[in-house]
Parts: structure tokens; C-alpha cells; sequence
């Protein structure tokens, strides 16, 4: 893994860079209040709207150079209904400009990633907003399902708007899967009989009524039979919204089955596990996996108390605010491994 390095992407007009914001952060550890005193999730969103936004672009590089391609990515836009044609302007303005910068990047993408969380509360007018959001990207556009997204209405319209939830293609010589990593058990869905009730309790901070994600036996069958045609040297990208990973669980930064999943990739030489949901910069690997956590365009989330510190991975340096900012991210690909940049700062 090649650690993260900065690079500004082609910008129209005179070129200049944008200044970042200034939200305060500290060196991987917990969000701080001015006075030194630790905040929780509920009160570091109070602050986020200083937060930066980031443009950043995925480049999947082989031996051949023939065979390179890039791929953007974007995620947790938080899109919220207001009334009749209004939405909470700070989300809708942050992923325009998302997507405004996402179509200055060079090279051009050969698609686009949308990492769930697109609606807040997966209301139809959230969702038909952000699709129509989504449709000014100049690439074709791969989705990913967030809770946010599914909780009203089980999906139905997201389906409808966007296709199947799980899924898998394959581009210039990358297998590529979707997951819906943020299914509940039967016994928790059946005690919400009213949509709205159930994502309200699913979106809720910290809510001790929320169930724990999972990917789910059918879904982890389905996985399997779509690997075993997938030679093992082949390079394997798997989307999720929820992290592939136990993180934290009383912050549902956590898939119950995630365990069953590795297993299930163990396999393959070299694989690369992209999400969002925890709304910052988080990496890991375990055994032949790699989890890169990719930033939200919406608000940011302190870092997690319970989120051991690796004595093997580098320490990563970022510009002053960017593990805590908001945004998308640079991320390369060479020959299945990832080094994540972070080339551009823009003020929401």
C-alpha cells in the first residue's frame, strides 16, 4: 500500500486552488471541543459546517497501461426533504459541488461510485431528488444501498430507481461486487409495522432500539456462487455501505456477519473493500483484505473512542482538517493495492 500523497486534479479556469476550511482535529484521536473536553457524535455534528469538501478520483493501474481506468467515488450525501420542493441546502449544496468537481477530474472517469446514504430518510422525494442530482455526473453511475436509503420502504423505491441492490460486473479486468451490507434480522424488522417508525429508529444517534447490520445468508450465497467463477488472481473490489468490519458497535460501524464475508473473499490474492457510513478517513487490513472508509459529502463523525490503534500501519498525513472533513477520495489502484490522495480542498 503506498501511503497518501497530495495532487491536484485538473481545474478549469486560472487553476488556483481553493483554501480549506478550518475545523479542528486531532492526530487519529477523538474529537475535542476548543477547551480540550471530548464531544460526542451528537454535539461534533454542531461544528461540521466549516468542514471541506474533497475531490477525488479511483485509479485501477495494471503492468499493461492499456488496461488502467479510474473510477470516482461519492458518498453519504444525506439528502433531506424539507417541504414541497425544499431540501436542507447545506447537503444539496455540498454534493452539486461533489459532482461539479467529480466531472473537472482528469482522466474522466470511466464510471462512478455512489456509496449509499443518499437520502436521510428515504423518503420517494429523497430519492427521486438525488437521483436527479446524480444524473449531472458526466459517467455512468454504480450505486450502493445505505440504511438511510432502505429503512422507509424496505428499498422498494431505491430498487426501482436504481436497480438491483446486490450485484457484480466485471471492467477491464476488475471483478467488482455490491453488497447491501445493512440488512436486520427478521425479529427487529417485525417489530416496526410503519416505515417511517423503522427509519426513524434505524437513523437515530446511538439508539439502543437500532438493529445490527449484516449482509445476510441469502445475499453471502448468492456472493459465493458469483466468486466461484472469478479466478483468484483476478483483482476484486467489493462495495458496501457499512463497513466489512467490526469498528464500533454501539455507533453501528459494524456488519454482524463481517467474519462470514471475509471468509468468503479469503481466496483471492488481493482484495480492496471500499465504504462509507462512518463519515471519515478510516483503513485497515486483515489478511489479504484491505478496508478503505471513505468520506461523506454531508457532515463528518469524530473518530471512534473504541477503534484500536495499529502499531503496523503508518500513521497517516493529511492536510489539517482532512481526517475529519467531508468529502470523496483520490484513491489508486495499482495491481489490486490502494493508496488513497487527497488533492483538493474546497469550503462548503
Amino acid at each position: 500500500m503506498k501511503l497518501p500523497t497530495d495532487r491536484a486534479p485538473a481545474i478549469a479556469g486560472n487553476g488556483s486552488q481553493i483554501a480549506a476550511g478550518g475545523s479542528a482535529t486531532t492526530a487519529g484521536g477523538s474529537a475535542t471541543t476548543a477547551g480540550g473536553s471530548a464531544i460526542g457524535r451528537r454535539e461534533f455534528i454542531a461544528g461540521a459546517a466549516a468542514a471541506t469538501l474533497q475531490v477525488s478520483l479511483v485509479e485501477v493501474a495494471f503492468a499493461d497501461p492499456r488496461r488502467d481506468f479510474t473510477f470516482a467515488y461519492l458518498s453519504d450525501a444525506h439528502l433531506q426533504h424539507v417541504r414541497g420542493t425544499q431540501f436542507v441546502r447545506a447537503w444539496d449544496e455540498a454534493l452539486t459541488r461533489a459532482i461539479a468537481e467529480a466531472n473537472l477530474l482528469r482522466p474522466r472517469p470511466d464510471f462512478a461510485v455512489f456509496g449509499g446514504d443518499l437520502a436521510h430518510l428515504g423518503t420517494p422525494a429523497e430519492l427521486e431528488h438525488g437521483a436527479d442530482l446524480l444524473s449531472r455526473l458526466a459517467c455512468p453511475v454504480r450505486m450502493v444501498i445505505g440504511e438511510h436509503d432502505y429503512y422507509f420502504d424496505l428499498g422498494e423505491r431505491w430498487s426501482r430507481l436504481f436497480g438491483p441492490q446486490w450485484y457484480s460486473f466485471d471492467h477491464k479486468g476488475t471483478h467488482f461486487v455490491v453488497l447491501n451490507s445493512i440488512l436486520a434480522d427478521d425479529a427487529w424488522l417485525g417489530r416496526w409495522s410503519e416505515g417511517a417508525r423503522r427509519m426513524a429508529e434505524m437513523a437515530g444517534l446511538e439508539n439502543p432500539n437500532g438493529a445490527a447490520f449484516r449482509v445476510g445468508a441469502r445475499q453471502r450465497a448468492w456472493l459465493a456462487r458469483d466468486l466461484a467463477r472469478v479466478p483468484g488472481s483476478t483483482p476484486l473490489v467489493v462495495l458496501s455501505h457499512s463497513p466489512l468490519r467490526k469498528v464500533q458497535r454501539d455507533w453501528n460501524f459494524w456488519t454482524e456477519d463481517a467474519e462470514q464475508v471475509q471468509a468468503i473473499l479469503a481466496p483471492f490474492a488481493d482484495v480492496t473493500v471500499f465504504h462509507g457510513h462512518v463519515h471519515q478517513v478510516q483503513h485497515a487490513r486483515i489478511a489479504n483484505i484491505a478496508f478503505h472508509a471513505v468520506k461523506a459529502t454531508a457532515w463528518p463523525w469524530p473518530h471512534p473512542e473504541g477503534l484500536p490503534r495499529s502499531e503496523v500501519l503508518p500513521r497517516l498525513t493529511l492536510g489539517a482538517d482532512a481526517a475529519r472533513s467531508t468529502g470523496w477520495q483520490l484513491i489508486d489502484v495499482h495491481s489490486g493495492r490502494v493508496a488513497l490522495r487527497q488533492p483538493l480542498d474546497v469550503r462548503v
